[in-house]
C-alpha cells in the first residue's frame, strides 16, 4: 500500500478560460474537487489501480466539501477532523497560452493543534503498522507544512516510517526539505528553483550532491524543459517527456511522485521508475485537474520516453569525498510500472540519448508531439 499524507489539504477550484484579462469579468468553466500535493497523489494512484489511502487533516465547510469529494471519485481516504477551516486554492488555466499557463492563488490553510498533530502521528502509525502487515508499505510525504508545525514535523513521520521499515518519498520545499534530510527519507523531490533555493546554492550539481551528503538516499529533480534528473548513489539519470503545447502544468509534479512511489515499492529500476514518471507527468498535463491523466496519452508516452545515465555527482562526507561515476545506459519505459529495464552500459562518459519520433495529436486541454528525447518537459506548478 502506499499512503499519501497532506497536512494542508484544500479544495481546489480550478477555472479555464481561453486568455486571463486583468480588469475583465470572464465566464470561465468551472471545477472543484479535493486537493492538495498528497491527495493529488493519491488521486493518481487509485486511477492506476494501486491500493493506496489519502491521510488528510480536515475542518469546516470547505474540509466536509473535500471529504465529499473524496468519497464520491471512490479515492480511499483518511481523516482526522481539525477545529481549523480547509483552505481553498484557486487555479486559473489558459488554453490559448502556448505553454498551458496557470496562474494560483493559494490560501495559507488552517493552524494545526498539538493535540491535532498528535492525532495525525498516531493514526499515521496505525495505517502504517497494517500496511506494512499486509506487504510492501510506501509513504509519500507532500506539500508546504500548515501553521502550528514545527520544521521537524516531516522528519518526525520519517523516523515513524523507518520504525516499520516504510520507506519515504518527500515533496516539500525549504527548511521542512532541509529538516527532513536528517531522517535519511528514500527519495527527495524538490523542482528546480525548490532544489536552490533550500541550498542556497546556483549550481543544481551542487545543489543534489548538497541534499545527498545531509541524508537524501536519492534525489528527483524537476527541471522544467530539461526533464527530471534522478541521483542516488549508484547513478544518475535523465527522462524527457514528449513537448507539451498548451495544458495545464497544475499535477504534474504530484503524477511523478506517484510513478517514483510505484516504482519504490516494486522494486523497478530507476532508468525506468524515471521515464514512467516522466510519462506520466506529461499524461497530466494534457488534462485540466490536478490528479487525472490522459491513459492513452500515458501508454504512448511510456513507449517513447527514455532515461539517459548522466554526469558525475560528488558528495562529500565528513570523512572523504566520494565520486559516483555512472556508466552510459539507456531505458525505455514499457507498457506496465514493473517493466524490465532495458540498459546498454558502454565503456565512456559520453551521454547517448535515442530518438525516437512519435506524433498524436490530444483534444483534452492542448496538443501534444512527441518526439526526440531532447523535446522539452512541462514545468512543474509551484
Amino acid at each position: 500500500m502506499i499512503v499519501t499524507v497532506t497536512l494542508n489539504p484544500a479544495l481546489d477550484i480550478t477555472y479555464t478560460v481561453p486568455e486571463l484579462k486583468t480588469g475583465r469579468t470572464h465566464r470561465p468553466q468551472v471545477t472543484a474537487q479535493a486537493g492538495g500535493k498528497g491527495v493529488n497523489v493519491a488521486r493518481t494512484l487509485h486511477a492506476l489501480g494501486r491500493e493506496t489511502v489519502a491521510v488528510l487533516p480536515l475542518g469546516g465547510f470547505d474540509g466536509e466539501a473535500v471529504r465529499a469529494e473524496l468519497e464520491t471519485a471512490r479515492v480511499p481516504h483518511h481523516v482526522i477532523p481539525i477545529s481549523g477551516a480547509t483552505r481553498r486554492t484557486v487555479t486559473v488555466v489558459e488554453t490559448a497560452a502556448p505553454d498551458g499557463l496557470a496562474t494560483g492563488f493559494n490560501e495559507a490553510g488552517p493552524e494545526l493543534t498539538t493535540e491535532e498533530w498528535a492525532e495525525i502521528c498516531a493514526s499515521l502509525g496505525t495505517l502504517l503498522e497494517t500496511a506494512t502487515l499486509d506487504g510492501s508499505a510506501v509513504l509519500v510525504l507532500s506539500g508546504k507544512l500548515p501553521r502550528g508545525l514545527a520544521d521537524t514535523a516531516y522528519a518526525d513521520l520519517i523516523a515513524l516510517a523507518d520504525s516499520f521499515g516504510t520507506p519515504t518519498i518527500l515533496d516539500t520545499e525549504g527548511p521542512a526539505l532541509l529538516a527532513g534530510l536528517a531522517a535519511r527519507p528514500a527519495v527527495v523531490k524538490p523542482n528546480a528553483h525548490e532544489l536552490l533555493d533550500a541550498t542556497g546554492l546556483s549550481d543544481s550539481g551542487q545543489a543534489v550532491a548538497e541534499l545527498l551528503q545531509r541524508g537524501a538516499r536519492a534525489v528527483v529533480a524537476s527541471h522544467g524543459p530539461d526533464g527530471l534528473t534522478a541521483h542516488t548513489a549508484d547513478g544518475s539519470w535523465t527522462a524527457r517527456p514528449p513537448r507539451i503545447e498548451g495544458g495545464n502544468p497544475t499535477g504534474a509534479g504530484d503524477a511523478a511522485v506517484a510513478a517514483l512511489a510505484i516504482g519504490l515499492a516494486d522494486g523497478t529500476p530507476w532508468p525506468v521508475t524515471l521515464a514512467d514518471a516522466a510519462a506520466l507527468s506529461a499524461a497530466t498535463v494534457l488534462t485540466d485537474r490536478a490528479g487525472v491523466f490522459d491513459a492513452e496519452a500515458y501508454r504512448r508516452f511510456k513507449a517513447a520516453v527514455t532515461s539517459t545515465a548522466t554526469s558525475t555527482v560528488t558528495v562529500d562526507t565528513a570523512t572523504a569525498t566520494r565520486a559516483v561515476t555512472t556508466d552510459v545506459a539507456t531505458s525505455t519505459a514499457t507498457e506496465t510500472s514493473t517493466a524490465t529495464e532495458t540498459s546498454t552500459a558502454t565503456e565512456t562518459s559520453a551521454v547517448t540519448t535515442d530518438v525516437e519520433t512519435n506524433t498524436a495529436s490530444e483534444t483534452a486541454a492542448g496538443t501534444a508531439t512527441t518526439g526526440a528525447a531532447t523535446d522539452p518537459a512541462p514545468s512543474e506548478a509551484p
